[in-house]
C-alpha cells in the first residue's frame, strides 16, 4: 500500500474533477468532505432506467426511458417561457422542456434529425406527453451510460443524481488497488467479499440494501474491527503498570456485618472480581453493569473502603448534585463505625468550605471525596489518588474513558457504574476496552414491582387509588412523554397533567422536566425527597441515577411509545425499599403488535438484560432508547441484531488474539472509519 494510494483515499474531495467550491459545500452538509466519504456512502435504492419504452407505452408519473428523433427545436423570444424539444418515434410524439436552459447547450444535445437517448419523468399537459428538465440525454454511443439501473443515493439541495453519480463513479472507477488486511482464507472461510470487489458491487448492485450479501457483511465486518482495535488499543493505553493495592478487607468486612442485609451472589462475585483488579500490577478499567436496584452502590463503596485501608485517597462522582448527596449520606452511614474521613464537594459548598476541603485533599486528610465532575477540575489536587468511581457514565465515549483514567495519575483504579442493562453485542461494542463485572440479581428484600396496564380513558379510576396510596404515605411518579402539548405529536404533556393533577391534589404535586435550570429543578426533587410534595409530574428526566425509597407509585402515560430499555428504567425508579411497589403504564387504544407485546413483555418479566435482548428484538439497532441516549449510533453499517455472527467473529479475530494481530496493517482500516485520530494511531 503506497502513499499514492491512501492520498487518494483519503484527499479532500475539491480535488476531484467537477468539484469546485460551491459543490464542495453542498457535500459538506452530507458529511461528505474526503473522498472516503464517497466511498461510504452507499446507494440506499436503484434508479430503473433498463428498459426503453416506445412513446404509446409510456405511464404518467413513472421514471422512464425512450429513444426518440429530434424534430424540431422552439426557443420562445418571450421571457419566462419554456424551451420546448419536440421529438417522435413511429409511435408518437413528446415534448422534452425546459425552463432556464441555455439555447447553445440545447442544440448541442439535441442535434435536428438525430436520435437520442432520454430518461426522466413523465407527464401529460394539453393531450401531450411530456418530459420536464429530463435527468439524462445521450446519443445513441452513449446508449449505456443511461439504459441500466442506475444506484440512488441520499442526497441534499444542490446534489442532483446525474452530478453525485458523475463524482462516485470518478472515485470507484479510480480505486487504487489496496492490499487486504484479511487473508484470503479468512474472507473465503467467513463469506466474505476481498475490500476492493465488495466496494464495487456496493455502488453498482442491489448489495448495498441485503444485509446477507458478501459485500455489505465485509464492509460491517470492517466497520466492527475498526471498533474492536481502537477499543483493544485504549485497553493497553490505560492498563499499564501501577503499584499493587495491599489491604486486608478489615473496613469493608465491618461494613459488611453491620448491613441489615446479605449480599447477592452476584455483588460478592462484583466485589471479588474488583479486589482481586485493585491487587493486580495493572491497573483496573472496570465497569459494572447492574440492572436497576441490583445493588452496584454498595459494591462500590466496599471497594472504596479496600483501597482507602491501603492508604489512598478516592474519589466518587455522580452525573447530578442531588445523587451527590445521596452518596454522601449512604457513605457516611456505613463508615459512621471507621475513621474514614469523608467530605462532599458540590456547586452548593460555601467558598470557604470549599477552601478548607481543597486545602484537606491536598494534604491528605481527606480518604473519600465525594462530588459531581467538578471533582476533575485542575484545582482540585490530591496528594495520592488511587481510585475513581464514575457513576451513570454511560454517555462517555473512548477518549472521554481515556482521559478520565489518565486524570488520576500512573496509580490510580477506574471503576465505571451504568444501570442501563445492555445487550451483549452492544456491550463488546461500547465497552470493549474494559472489564465487564454484570450484577443482575436483586437483594432478598426488595419485592418484585407489579406492572400493570390501564387503557387511558379510564384514568378516573386511578384518583381514589392514588388518595388511599398518599394516606399510607407513599409518594407517587406521574411520567409524561412531552413537556408542553404538541399539534404534531398525539402525547400527553407534563404540564397540563401537572394543572390536572393540582386541582385534585392542591399543596401535593410538583414539576419537573428538562426545560427547567439546574436550581429550579434540584428544588423540587429535594421536595420530593424530603416528602413535602408526594406526587411528582415528570417527563423521563427522572430516568437513571436517583434513589426516592418512598416512593412507590409510577404511573407512565403514552406507555407504548416508549422503548422496552426505557420502561423499565422509569419502572425502576420505584420499589427501592422492602414495600411492595406499582407501576401503572397508560397507553391508548388501538395498539400495534409491538406495542402489545412491549407490554406484556415488562409485565412478565423484571429481568433488565432479557428485556434489553427483546428491546433490541423489536425496535432494531439505533433506537434503543436508555442506552444510546446521546443518539449516535456506534456504526453505519454494522448492525448488532442482523450481523450478531460478525460480531462474534471480530471479538474472536481481535480480543482473542490481541497478542498475534500486527495492528499497522490495520492503519488504513482505522483511517477509513476516522478511529484514528482517537488512539493517535501514526502512519506506517
Amino acid at each position: 500500500m503506497n502513499l499514492i494510494k491512501k492520498d487518494f483515499i483519503f484527499q479532500n474531495v475539491n480535488k476531484l474533477k467537477g468539484v469546485g467550491s460551491q459543490l464542495s459545500k453542498y457535500l459538506k452538509k452530507k458529511r461528505i468532505e474526503k473522498v472516503k466519504d464517497i466511498i461510504l456512502n452507499l446507494p440506499f435504492s436503484e434508479t430503473d432506467r433498463s428498459k426503453i419504452f416506445k412513446l404509446n407505452e409510456l405511464e404518467i408519473g413513472k421514471i422512464q426511458t425512450i429513444q426518440v428523433k429530434v424534430k424540431k427545436l422552439n426557443f420562445p423570444r418571450v421571457r419566462n417561457l419554456p424551451n420546448k424539444i419536440i421529438c417522435e418515434d413511429e409511435n408518437g410524439q413528446i415534448e422534452i422542456v425546459y425552463f432556464n436552459s441555455r439555447e447553445g447547450y440545447l442544440r448541442k444535445i439535441f442535434p435536428l434529425n438525430e436520435w437520442v437517448i432520454i430518461s426522466g419523468k413523465v407527464n401529460f399537459f394539453k393531450n401531450k406527453y411530456q418530459i420536464t428538465n429530463p435527468d439524462y440525454v445521450a446519443n445513441a454511443e452513449n446508449k449505456d451510460y443511461v439504459v441500466k439501473n442506475i444506484p440512488k443515493y441520499r442526497l441534499t439541495k444542490g446534489l442532483n443524481e446525474k452530478k453525485y453519480r458523475s463524482i462516485s463513479e470518478q472515485v470507484i472507477n479510480n480505486l487504487p488497488k489496496i492490499d487486504d488486511w484479511l487473508d484470503e482464507d479468512f474472507i473465503e472461510k467467513n463469506k466474505l467479499q476481498n475490500w476492493n470487489k465488495a466496494i464495487i458491487k456496493l455502488h453498482s448492485s442491489e448489495d448495498s440494501k441485503k444485509n446477507d450479501s458478501k459485500s455489505l457483511r465485509r464492509l460491517a465486518f470492517d466497520e466492527i474491527c475498526a471498533n474492536f482495535i481502537t477499543l483493544s488499543k485504549n485497553r493497553k493505553i490505560v492498563k499499564r503498570r501501577k503499584k499493587c493495592k495491599s489491604f486486608e478487607e478489615k473496613i469493608s468486612n465491618g461494613i459488611v456485618s453491620n448491613l441489615k442485609f446479605k449480599l447477592t451472589n452476584d455483588q460478592i462475585k462484583a466485589l471479588n472480581e474488583i479486589n482481586s483488579d485493585l491487587k493486580d500490577n495493572r491497573r483496573m478499567f472496570r465497569i459494572i453493569q447492574g440492572d436497576v436496584g441490583s445493588g452496584k452502590t454498595i459494591v462500590s463503596l466496599l471497594s472504596l473502603a479496600n483501597v482507602i485501608e491501603s492508604k489512598y485517597q478516592c474519589a466518587l462522582m455522580g452525573p447530578t448534585e442531588i445523587l451527590a448527596q445521596q452518596h454522601f449520606k449512604l457513605a457516611s452511614e456505613i463508615f459512621s463505625k471507621s475513621k474514614v474521613r469523608i467530605e462532599i464537594l458540590t456547586g452548593k459548598v460555601e467558598p470557604y468550605k470549599k477552601k478548607e476541603i481543597l486545602k484537606k485533599i491536598k494534604e491528605g486528610k481527606i480518604d473519600l471525596l465525594i462530588g459531581t465532575h467538578a471533582l476533575f477540575q485542575k484545582k482540585i489536587e490530591f496528594k495520592k489518588l488511587g481510585y475513581v468511581v464514575i457513576d451513570e457514565q454511560h454517555k462517555f465515549g473512548v477518549k472521554q474513558r481515556t482521559d478520565f483514567a489518565n486524570k488520576g495519575g500512573k496509580d490510580c483504579d477506574v471503576l465505571l457504574m451504568s444501570a442501563t442493562p445492555i445487550p451483549r453485542t452492544m456491550m463488546m461494542s461500547h465497552y470493549g476496552d474494559m472489564d465487564v463485572s454484570k450484577i443482575s440479581e436483586k437483594p432478598s428484600i426488595r419485592k418484585r414491582i407489579l406492572t400493570l396496564s390501564k387503557p387511558e380513558k379510564k384514568i378516573d379510576e386511578l384518583w381514589n387509588f392514588l388518595s388511599r396510596q398518599i394516606n399510607d404515605g407513599n409518594q407517587i411518579f406521574w411520567v409524561c412523554p412531552l413537556i408542553e402539548d404538541s399539534k404534531f405529536l398525539d402525547f400527553t404533556s407534563a404540564k397540563k397533567k401537572f394543572d390536572l393533577i393540582k386541582k385534585k391534589f392542591p399543596d401535593k404535586v410538583g414539576l419537573v422536566h428538562g426545560s427547567l435550570n439546574k436550581d429550579e429543578k434540584a428544588k423540587v426533587l429535594n421536595d420530593f425527597l424530603e416528602k413535602k410534595i408526594s406526587i411528582l409530574v415528570s417527563t423521563t428526566v427522572i430516568e437513571v441515577g436517583i434513589d426516592f425509597p418512598n416512593a412507590n407509585i409510577i404511573i407512565i402515560e403514552n406507555a407504548n411509545k416508549f422503548g422496552l430499555a426505557q420502561l423499565h428504567q422509569l419502572r425502576g425508579r420505584v420499589g427501592r425499599g422492602s414495600k411492595q411497589a406499582t407501576c401503572i403504564l397508560l397507553f391508548k387504544e388501538s395498539l400495534s403488535k409491538n406495542s402489545i407485546k412491549r407490554i406484556k413483555i415488562l409485565k412478565e418479566s423484571d429481568d433488565g438484560f432479557f428485556i434489553a435482548e427483546e428491546d433490541l428484538k423489536l425496535r432494531g439497532f439505533g433506537d434503543l432508547t436508555g442506552y444510546q441516549q446521546s443518539g449516535n449510533k456506534t456504526f453505519k453499517f454494522a448492525d448488532p441484531l442482523l450481523h450478531n455472527d460478525l460480531f462474534e467473529l471480530a471479538e474472536n479475530y481481535i480480543f482473542k488474539n490481541e497478542k498475534n494481530i500486527n495492528h499497522s496493517k490495520f492503519t488504513f482500516l482505522l483511517k477509513l472509519f476516522d478511529k484514528a485520530e482517537i488512539i493517535n494511531v501514526s502512519e506506517t
